[in-house]
């Protein structure tokens, strides 16, 4: 740390790194120390009951997860900031869910990758950090190393995890990205957020694979955001009637969330939807080729699944999808796909449309 610190009025500085921060766009920021000890204990329970499923980079980092100052010494505050990213009013996703032959993309991802967008925008916070307090050591993160990003951001008055163990902020609900900048500026600290979930249980009861197994207890397993994102294998097959038109994520657990009511459209087009992903058909999305599946999801999200497990989850979409005289030529196409995983969804799909292979 340099010299010139002992000179900074690190209440101030911290008023106005929010302020800053409101200027580039986050709704809400706050700041917070670096012991997460209660969150350990979570993961730490969580990780033994085999709730992450093959997700194996949540227990590879170990206790740095939860403990910044091993994964970045030196760590002893962390800025969080939240982005909203509704790209759209909760009725009109509603809707486009209630149309089992449209795509159900979650709404994260509809436009840019937000880890570019919030990445982009912590250097700009960090370089006016720097122009009032001189150099300091900082890092910045937006989903992308092993931190606890809801926890630290419960800690800084971001919000509260809910039983969903999505965070939720009282004027703003779930609908946001998370960032952080580590920092070893002792910045003045904010209050933790209080729990309002109250005895609201909405969350887990929409939950479609049920994976809310209890308050703030997820099994990812049974997550349709898993299964169709993180899972790269063969969904189970009970499983597959569950994630509907689901292609991609699943957003029921905020949409039906009761704070939701206070989400906002977002003012950040970066995250409006791109070539109209936000009501396409499962029919359209399916007779993509791969090249056109690379050129429409570059600089998004979507693109971390790969080809191969988008058309799985799309198969599955598909199965579950009203008859059409469309959807039976259009899984044949792909009946015999270089890929077995293709293959064995395809199969499924035509089976529950009456054609057994």
């Amino acid at each position: 740390m340099n010299t010139g610190q002992a000179q900074i009025d690190y209440f101030q500085l911290a008023q106005h790194i929010k302020q800053w921060a409101a200027e580039l766009g986050f709704h809400s920021s706050g700041i917070t120390d670096a012991h997460l000890q209660a969150a350990e204990i979570h993961l730490m329970n969580w990780l033994r009951a085999g709730f992450h499923g093959e997700m194996a980079y949540m227990a590879k980092h170990g206790e740095r997860r939860t403990r910044p100052a091993d994964l970045i010494p030196g760590t002893l505050r962390i800025i969080s900031v939240a982005m909203n990213y509704l790209p759209e009013p909760l009725e009109q996703s509603k809707a486009t869910l209630d149309r089992k032959d449209l795509a159900y993309i979650a709404r994260y991802s509809l436009g840019k990758d937000y880890h570019r967008v919030l990445r982009r925008r912590l250097q700009q916070l960090a370089e006016r950090i720097s122009a009032q307090a001189g150099n300091f050591a900082h890092r910045a993160f937006t989903d992308s190393a092993p931190v606890m990003e809801k926890a630290l951001a419960e800690k800084a008055g971001l919000g509260w995890i809910g039983k969903h163990t999505n965070l939720i902020n009282k004027n703003q609900g779930s609908i946001f990205f998370i960032g952080e900048i580590y920092t070893n500026i002792p910045l003045a600290i904010d209050t933790p957020a209080e729990n309002h979930c109250g005895s609201c249980t909405a969350c887990i009861q929409v939950c479609p694979t049920q994976a809310i197994i209890g308050p703030y207890q997820l099994d990812a397993r049974r997550c349709i955001a898993y299964l169709t994102i993180e899972y790269k294998g063969i969904i189970p097959e009970e499983l597959r009637p569950l994630v509907g038109n689901r292609v991609f994520g699943c957003d029921d657990c905020q949409l039906f969330c009761p704070w939701n009511r206070y989400a906002q459209v977002t003012p950040h087009a970066e995250f409006s939807p791109r070539h109209h992903l936000d009501q396409s058909t499962l029919i359209e999305l399916f007779q993509w080729t791969e090249q056109e599946f690379l050129t429409k999801t570059q600089g998004s999200a979507l693109r971390r699944i790969g080809y191969p497990q988008w058309l799985r989850n799309i198969a599955v979409g598909l199965g579950n999808a009203p008859s059409h005289p469309q959807i039976i030529p259009v899984l044949l196409q792909k009946l015999n796909h270089d890929s077995a995983l293709v293959q064995e969804h395809v199969a499924w799909a035509l089976r529950r449309h009456g054609v057994d292979h």
